[in-house]
């Protein structure tokens, strides 16, 4: 248990039964009346943003979240099958709670998962990865009606659109946020 005098940026609570972290947090003295904290919470496992007032002082129930560093082995069933490096031990998280970023992942590739008791809330990849384009049409010279763009899929079987020039069997960076082609990587 906390105060709202201690709430911080990624504080994690537990409201109603639900995990939320503190986006953005502000500590109101109105002229008249009580202060207050001004607080806005994203929901750990929908993602959904909300507004939520609390009076000053009050107590709030926070929750432990241990985040660390894993490395991505293999999947089973619908399980995707994590490793803590430190500990070796192994962590089934399902294909719902890794959601997009299985798009981009790997087999041995780190990325960091966030569990609270032992229950997994979500995956985080690194901003960005380095991923081999396995087919794509060749390009035409001088078709523009596609803003230079064509789709290709990458060795994890996600498509993206890239440049024209881009052949197959080309390492591209990819954003691993909205699946955009950030550029070619060369060995």
């Amino acid at each position: 248990m906390a105060t709202t005098n201690d709430l911080k940026n990624g504080t994690v609570l537990r409201i109603d039964g639900q995990l939320w972290t503190v986006v953005e947090f502000q500590h109101v003295k109105p002229g008249k009346g009580g202060a207050f904290v001004r607080t806005k919470l994203k929901n750990v496992l929908s993602g959904k943003v909300v507004d939520k007032t609390f009076n000053a002082g009050i107590k709030v129930e926070t929750a432990n979240v241990d985040k660390r560093e894993m490395q991505y082995l293999y999947k089973d069933g619908d399980d995707f099958v994590f490793m803590d490096t430190d500990t070796y031990d192994q962590l089934h998280v399902p294909a719902a709670t890794v959601g997009d970023a299985a798009n981009f992942l790997l087999e041995n590739q780190s990325a960091l998962v966030a569990t609270n008791e032992g229950a997994p809330l979500y995956v985080e990849l690194p901003p960005s990865v380095t991923l081999l384009v396995t087919y794509t049409e060749p390009g035409l010279q001088g078709d523009r009606s596609s803003a230079g763009t064509k789709p290709a899929t990458l060795e994890t079987g996600y498509e993206i659109q890239v440049p024209l020039f881009l052949e197959a069997n080309t390492k591209v960076k990819v954003d691993t946020r909205d699946g955009s082609y950030l550029g070619r990587v060369n060995d």
